[in-house]
């Protein structure tokens, strides 16, 4: 769009009888318009933004506000669904450190994972309530 702005500000400079103040003209009213749109365009940003964090929706048309919905959907989703695979990985990597960890499976393979109710592995803190000295030593036989 640009480019085609810019060949035809060349085509019409090369026809015109030379003259410094045509070129100049054009180049200011071509950039007075450029910078217009791009106000435009800030302003239109910059009520979006305004929308999606929920200020300015008392005078939005009841379609639009749909639209916001379920872009804000859309976006929780895919940040529930990245969140879930981090802390699959996070589980994977802490499962790994853990000796004899292979023998065990730390989802049943009919339920679904559900993050909310994860519990990390290195978040679980000893109970040191009793004394050792009271406990005798196991042996494996």
């Amino acid at each position: 769009m640009v480019v085609k702005g810019t060949i035809d500000r060349y085509k019409k400079a090369c026809l015109d009888p030379p003259s410094s103040g045509s070129v100049a003209e054009a180049n200011a009213q071509f950039y007075q318009q450029e910078a217009a749109k791009l106000r435009q365009q800030i302003a239109n940003l910059q009520n979006q933004n305004r929308n999606i964090m929920g200020e300015s929706l008392g005078n939005m048309p009841a379609k639009d506000l749909k639209n916001l919905e379920s872009k804000l959907e859309k976006g929780i989703s895919r940040i529930r669904s990245k969140k879930i695979a981090e802390n699959e990985r996070a589980q994977q990597q802490h499962m790994s450190l853990m000796p004899g960890s292979s023998d065990y499976d730390l989802v049943s393979p009919h339920q679904p994972f559900d993050g909310r109710n994860y519990l990390q592995v290195n978040d679980l803190q000893p109970n040191n309530n009793y004394s050792c000295q009271d406990q005798t030593p196991l042996q494996l036989v």
